[in-house]
C-alpha cells in the first residue's frame, strides 16, 4: 500500500473518530437537557401540589367560617363565658396553622416559600421567617423556583432526621441588600453533612442523587452570584447573593 492511501485512511478513521465525537457529544447534551427540563417539570408540579395544599385548608377554614360565629354567637347568648373562651383558643390554634402566610412582595417567591413552610410545619420542624424580595428579577422564575425549593428540601430533609421535635428548626431570611438578593438559610441536622472535596453531598438515594444541589450551583453560577455554605455540630447553613 502506497504513503498516498495510507494518508487517506488515516485521515478517514480519523474523520470519523472526531463525527463519532460530536455525535456522542451532543447525543449527551441532549440527554443531560432532558434530564434537566424532567428534573423542573417535576419541581414545578410539586410546588403546585403544595400551593394547592395551602389553598385547600384556607378554603376549608373559609367555609367553616360562619359556623364558627354562629358558635360564638351562642356561647354569648347562654353567657357561657368559659366555654367561649375556650373555644376560641382552639380556633386560635386552627388558625395558626393556617396564617403561616408571607408577604414578600414577590408572587413567585411567595408561593415557593410558603409551599415550603407549611410543609415543614406539618413535619413539626420550628419555623423563623423573614423574607423581602422586590417584584422585579432578574432571575427568572424557574430558577427562584429552583433555588429555594433545593433548598427548603435540603433543609427539610435533615431537620426531619432529628427524633426530638424540638431540635428541628428551619431559619429562612430574605431581602434586598446593596441592590443585590441575598438568601439565607439554616438548618438542624443530625451530625455533620457529608463533603467530597471541597464540595458538600447529598445524601439522598434515587436517579436524582445530588441533582438539586448542582442545579442550585448552575443557576446561581447563571447568574453571576456567590453561595456559599457552611456546616458545624448539628447546624448547616447557606448563603446566596443574586445581583437585581
Amino acid at each position: 500500500m502506497n504513503r498516498g492511501k495510507v494518508l487517506a485512511i488515516i485521515g478517514i478513521t480519523l474523520a470519523s473518530g472526531i463525527l463519532l465525537f460530536f455525535t456522542i457529544r451532543y447525543m449527551l447534551s441532549k440527554l443531560v437537557d432532558r434530564r434537566i427540563a424532567n428534573y423542573q417539570n417535576d419541581l414545578m408540579t410539586k410546588h403546585y401540589n403544595e400551593v394547592e395544599n395551602i389553598y385547600k385548608q384556607m378554603r376549608g377554614w373559609r367555609h367553616d367560617y360562619h359556623n364558627h360565629i354562629q358558635t360564638m354567637k351562642a356561647y354569648l347568648d347562654l353567657e357561657k363565658h368559659e366555654g367561649m373562651g375556650e373555644y376560641l383558643n382552639n380556633l386560635d390554634i386552627d388558625l395558626a396553622n393556617i396564617d403561616t402566610v408571607l408577604k414578600t412582595g414577590n408572587v413567585m417567591v411567595d408561593a415557593i416559600l410558603n409551599s415550603k413552610l407549611s410543609l415543614a410545619i406539618s413535619q413539626d420542624i420550628n419555623i423563623n421567617a423573614k423574607a423581602t424580595v422586590p417584584e422585579n428579577l432578574k432571575v427568572a422564575d424557574i430558577d427562584l423556583c429552583v433555588i429555594i425549593g433545593n433548598l427548603m428540601d435540603n433543609a427539610m430533609e435533615a431537620a426531619i432526621k432529628l427524633k426530638n421535635p424540638e431540635d428541628r428548626f428551619i431559619r429562612v431570611y430574605i431581602r434586598e441588600m446593596k441592590e443585590q438578593l441575598y438568601i439565607s438559610i439554616t438548618n438542624s441536622m443530625e451530625g455533620n453533612a457529608k463533603k467530597k472535596g471541597i464540595k458538600y453531598i447529598s445524601t439522598k438515594l434515587g436517579t436524582n442523587h445530588g441533582f438539586g444541589l448542582n442545579r442550585v450551583d448552575s443557576v446561581v453560577d447563571k447568574y453571576g452570584g456567590f453561595i456559599n455554605r457552611q456546616n458545624e455540630e448539628g447546624v448547616f447553613a447557606t448563603e446566596i447573593i443574586l445581583p437585581l
